[in-house]
């Protein structure tokens, strides 16, 4: 199944205002009370900003026009007063708001990684860790200042918008059309443009993406880049990638900002519309100067807002772009789920003690060739098993299929008798220890890390623990770590050798005891001593635990009970040793 994300923006298309809108309202969920609360505070600060124009005007030709200083006085306590009142509402739905948008990143990014955590690992051999790390913060970022900020911008700009349309075409039906003219105009051109827009800010998401790629890739490989002397290539790589993204960026940003000025046409437009017109209809006795002040206002209360709704538009857009970016991931769904088990036909050559066994499996990675063409194979339990072949031959994957990391692309996997895809993950991995030869590691200690695949031990104390590790034969293990389970281990860095890593994820391996244990170049990193104290140690564990060693030095598997030679699809039983070398010899003479 092909889990590579969308890296372009081909895709993206024009999308109506309300739909757009209606993609954004099922990331509310939970919060409806509070976004009912801000929307009642924005109306009652619209219509306060909406009254303030009118009593302007009725004071003008009320009161000042006659010199009723007293009348003045009083509406202007009141007009202080109400937009007091539009302060503190203002200052609410800003603090709900506010509230609302951090939650909403909270819970999105929560949804976004607890849906990483159910893609199997063929998502994330077909995508950049960096790229991903970008939409969990860059683009869940882009939604949280939307809502924030930029919704409730919306919703106030436009009650703003309609109330002072409404009032103008109420007091004067003539000027208030002519002084909406310029609007009109420009809400077509913005339709126009708004994909072009979104476009842009979605390139430049993308980009973001790449870069944090780009410098994931680079520092988590920064160790090669010192030892060949390539910082240069490290430079290039870095510049190509922050150079496209400032060129995007640059795009994004003139496309994003072109409503701004538009709209500031449209509104001295508007403005000298209605003071023009208006000083000629005060001229002909129909309109009066507290009228035309009025109007003024309300061409104000107008206009400002669209102006404003030029930065929430963009808001708007790069919100949808990262909303599309974030949707790509959570439309996702694994194909490792757990399946009923089917009714499975014992086969006649399979042995009644056979723990894990291989039914005419095939499999191929995407857009690749067949790494397995119908194997099959039967591992018996308590038996050791060896798998070597020339690199690229398709070991790893075969032990891969072997614990479920992938599914087969034709074939069944079956354990203890069963297929392999009706277990629970819990089960499963009880069943089946897995050692890589990179081994991974928490940030935190050595109790941190055992624990980690023995959730069980939990409730251990530090002597509970350690006295666990000695009845398991682990003592000489332990011995090596001068700390205990104290020892201080990072992800990444240099607080313990990679060899030590080994060492401690040999140990929260063998403490599960697994039924079949596979350990892929496992021995690669550590020294000859410790590599024997590791063989005596799994020859300690249970009679009934199958081992399968992936290995390319032989001597590591020279205690093999059966030895299978790995390549070009194909799984060969190789006999003895000296067949194994020989199988090995021929394969490198030939190539």
């Amino acid at each position: 199944m092909n889990y590579k994300l969308n890296t372009s923006d081909a895709s993206q298309k024009r999308e109506p205002l309300l739909k757009a809108l209606a993609r954004l309202v099922p990331l509310m969920k939970g919060e409806g009370s509070r976004v009912m609360f801000a929307m009642a505070a924005i109306l009652l600060t619209a219509t306060i900003q909406l009254s303030s124009p009118y009593i302007i005007m009725h004071v003008v030709d009320t009161y000042i026009t006659v010199g009723d200083y007293a009348g003045i006085v009083t509406w202007s306590v009141i007009l202080l007063a109400i937009n007091i009142v539009a302060f503190f509402s203002s200052y609410l739905q800003t603090r709900t708001m506010g509230g609302v948008g951090r939650r909403i990143l909270f819970n999105l990014r929560n949804l976004i990684f607890n849906r990483l955590q159910e893609l199997p690992v063929a998502f994330f051999n077909q995508n950049r860790s960096g790229d991903l790390i970008s939409r969990i913060n860059n683009d869940t970022d882009k939604l949280n200042q939307f809502f924030a900020h930029a919704l409730m911008q919306f919703l106030s700009n436009f009650f703003l918008i309609l109330g002072a349309g409404i009032a103008m075409l109420s007091l004067d039906p003539m000027l208030g059309f002519l002084a909406l003219v310029p609007a009109i105009v420009v809400l077509i051109i913005t339709q126009l443009i708004s994909p072009w827009v979104k476009r842009k800010n979605f390139a430049s998401l993308q980009t973001m993406g790449g870069l944090s790629g780009e410098i994931a890739e680079s520092l988590a490989n920064f160790k090669v880049i010192v030892a060949f002397n390539r910082l240069d290539y490290f430079c290039e790589k870095f510049a190509a990638a922050n150079k496209a993204n400032f060129s995007a960026s640059v795009r994004a940003g003139i496309a994003s900002n072109f409503f701004l000025p538009l709209f500031g046409i449209a509104y001295n437009l508007g403005q000298l519309i209605v003071l023009g017109y208006g000083i000629t209809m005060i001229a002909e006795g129909a309109l009066t100067t507290g009228l035309l002040i009025g109007f003024l206002l309300y061409v104000t209360n107008f206009y400002n807002p669209l102006r404003q709704l030029a930065t929430v538009w963009s808001s708007l857009q790069l919100a949808l772009a990262g909303l599309d970016r974030i949707s790509e991931v959570l439309a996702l769904n694994t194909n490792m789920l757990v399946v009923p088990s089917p009714q499975t036909v014992p086969s006649p050559q399979t042995p009644a003690h056979a723990v894990l066994e291989f039914r005419d499996v095939a499999f191929q990675y995407p857009e690749s060739k067949p790494i397995l063409n119908h194997v099959s194979l039967v591992l018996e339990r308590g038996k050791t098993y060896a798998l070597i072949g020339p690199t690229g031959g398709g070991k790893t994957t075969t032990a891969s299929l072997m614990a479920r990391l992938y599914d087969p692309t034709k074939g069944t996997v079956l354990l203890d008798g069963k297929d392999i895809r009706a277990y629970e993950p819990e089960e499963r991995a009880k069943k089946i220890g897995f050692i890589l030869q990179e081994p991974f590691l928490f940030t935190g200690t050595m109790r941190d890390n055992i624990l980690y695949g023995n959730a069980e031990f939990g409730v251990y104390t530090d002597e509970q623990l350690t006295q666990l590790i000695n009845d398991a034969g682990l003592a000489t293990l332990f011995s090596r770590f001068d700390q205990g389970l104290d020892t201080k281990v990072a992800s990444s860095g240099d607080s313990i050798s990679l060899g030590q890593k080994q060492l401690i994820a040999f140990m929260r391996a063998a403490l599960r005891k697994p039924e079949l244990l596979i350990l892929d170049e496992a021995t690669a990193n550590i020294d000859t001593v410790t590599e024997q104290l590791l063989e005596d140690i799994l020859a300690k564990l249970p009679a009934g635990t199958t081992k399968v060693i992936i290995a390319h030095r032989l001597n590591t598997i020279k205690g093999a009970d059966e030895i299978f030679f790995v390549n070009a699809g194909v799984i060969t039983r190789a006999g003895s040793m000296e067949s194994a070398v020989d199988m090995l010899l021929h394969h490198r003479m030939q190539s």
